[in-house]
């Protein structure tokens, strides 16, 4: 399985990203560890998420909220909820 997050960061921008394993990339992310942009901006919690049975398609859903504006990303998350 295959996750889709959104992660809310420490200057408040919103970071989208794929894993298989929410909690360990969560610590991944507080402990610095990962990508450069997550260093810099340091991830606070996981706002959202969605689940896929393919990389493939979590990849394909990631580069689609990927192009979105923040408001967009906003509404989603209001809209379902997520976890947080």
């Amino acid at each position: 399985m295959y996750f889709i997050y959104l992660a809310l960061c420490k200057d408040k921008t919103i970071y989208t990203g794929i894993t298989t394993d929410l909690d360990r990339r969560l610590k991944e992310h507080q402990a610095q560890r990962g990508g450069h942009y997550t260093r810099a901006h340091q991830v606070q919690k996981i706002l959202y998420t969605e689940e896929y049975p393919t990389r493939s398609a979590a990849l394909r859903r990631e580069a689609e909220i990927k192009s979105w504006k923040r408001s967009k990303k906003l509404d989603l998350i209001k809209t379902k909820k997520g976890i947080g």
